[in-house]
């Protein structure tokens, strides 16, 4: 029966208020923010587990292939149904279940914006840690997806981290509820973690039950501008020697600096070839007294000036300088090729030598900022996308980046997934039996082959 029919008979099964033929609906659902897409024959906007569990059941019985999605807001092409069938969103699944301040956990549906999550939790004094950049449009199940962190995993881990148990749609429609409520539990293999950064391969999650902390009382900040980029990696090793441990540690290179200039129009960072934010939380003695403890640490390394910030308004009057970092490079009108890079966090140095050597070597502007505190550098190819010659050079200058960074003991991406975008480095990222290894995994849990296909599997 060819896939039309097919198509038709599942409408019928799910009705119009879930599924749809409708042009605009197939290509709002054909890419994500990445350059890729491809138009599905149908999307299915999934109410409920039920009607996951159908979509999945009659695909696999037909081998139709299948690409979940969220919010649509990843950043290399992981939602691209690059082989048609259809694209099943849980979009509208966003339910916040339940909140327990007694257990410290909630359940949520995927679709919830993580924001969303975290201001419901806040207001009960709790917190959900997990702060990836986008968290005011992404969703629970795409950050579950992509193993999402962000800013605040230096000192209090990433998505992973806090997933205490999940509801998973296997290929066959199969619903498996994997892990639990409890924050300890050794019953047979960690199964629910196993689909922490899957990318829609394995299955497609329904339920997050999310572990949460008591809610920091106090936060205070610090903005240090320096002279150059060695002298402010030198400045983070002295604060981890000082044995603080901040909950985010920020750092951003001259040409991300320079750009963020020239759309604030201010005059703060003149004279800084880097800049620093870092973040202390806590009790509010204890973070007032850590924080005069880090500014006597970061002026030891002369900085050129040292702006602090304390509670709620202070801080983000710092954070607003690194929020405008993107849209100040999207000023530049280059085109932003958006690698998520991680090295150990000694090798942070020569991370940022690579990159350099990138821009003379290829004639390409790179900006580099992110998360230092645990080596996640976003290394940002700044391409001229008119010139030709300039985006050829790009692909060889990626293929560079990223096999410095494997050199380098590092990993070719942190946050955001491999997606489509990363595919042609996933041979050298995972060689042999590891590539091998995925693939038995993805065989026992995905027989047919109909989830996500056409991504870094194959």
């Amino acid at each position: 029966m060819k896939t039309g029919k097919l198509l038709g008979r599942l409408a019928e099964d799910i009705g119009p208020q879930e599924f749809s033929l409708a042009d605009e609906i197939l290509d709002s659902h054909s890419g994500d923010k990445w350059f890729a897409s491809a138009r599905p024959e149908a999307v299915v906007r999934a109410k409920s587990t039920e009607t996951v569990s159908r979509v999945l059941a009659f695909a696999h019985r037909h081998g139709i292939p299948v690409t979940p999605r969220g919010a649509g807001h990843g950043y290399v092409g992981g939602c691209v149904p690059v082989n048609g069938g259809i694209v099943l969103s849980v979009a509208g699944m966003k339910r916040i279940r339940r909140i327990s301040a007694k257990d410290f956990m909630a359940i949520v549906e995927p679709g919830v914006l993580t924001a969303r999550l975290q201001s419901a939790v806040e207001r009960r004094g709790l917190y959900y840690p997990p702060d990836p950049a986008s968290r005011a449009d992404c969703s629970i199940g795409g950050n579950i997806a992509t193993n999402a962190g962000g800013p605040r995993c230096l000192k209090y881990g990433v998505t992973r981290d806090y997933v205490l148990g999940l509801e998973v749609v296997l290929a066959d429609g199969t619903v498996a509820a994997l892990g639990g409520q409890t924050h300890k539990n050794k019953t047979g293999f960690d199964l629910h973690r196993l689909f922490v950064g899957s990318e829609g391969m394995l299955g497609v999650v329904t339920r997050a039950n999310l572990k949460l902390l008591p809610l920091p009382p106090f936060r205070a900040c610090l903005g240090v501008g320096f002279e150059s980029m060695d002298t402010a990696i030198l400045a983070l090793g002295a604060v981890f020697a000082s044995g603080l441990l901040p909950s985010a540690l920020e750092l951003a290179d001259a040409f991300t600096l320079a750009a963020a200039r020239k759309r604030t129009g201010s005059e703060r960072l003149s004279g800084c070839d880097a800049h620093m934010i870092v973040e202390l939380d806590g009790q509010e003695r204890s973070v007032r007294q850590e924080l005069r403890a880090l500014k006597s640490v970061l002026e030891g390394s002369q900085p050129v000036f040292v702006d602090q910030g304390f509670g709620p308004d202070g801080c983000e009057k710092l954070w607003q300088l690194r929020r405008q970092f993107s849209y100040a490079l999207r000023d530049t009108g280059l085109t932003k090729l958006n690698e998520d890079v991680v090295v150990p966090r000694g090798s942070l140095k020569a991370l940022f030598r690579l990159a350099a050597g990138l821009q003379r070597k290829h004639g390409i502007q790179v900006a580099c900022f992110g998360h230092a505190g645990d080596g996640n550098i976003h290394v940002n190819l700044m391409v001229d996308w008119n010139d030709v010659a300039q985006r050829e050079r790009s692909e060889t200058a990626l293929d560079e980046l990223f096999h410095g960074v494997l050199n380098l003991g590092g990993s070719i991406t942190g946050e955001h997934g491999v997606g489509l975008a990363k595919k042609r480095w996933w041979p050298s990222a995972a060689p042999g039996p590891v590539d091998a290894l995925h693939r038995t995994i993805k065989a026992a849990l995905d027989p047919k082959g109909i989830l996500n296909p056409g991504k870094f599997l194959g």
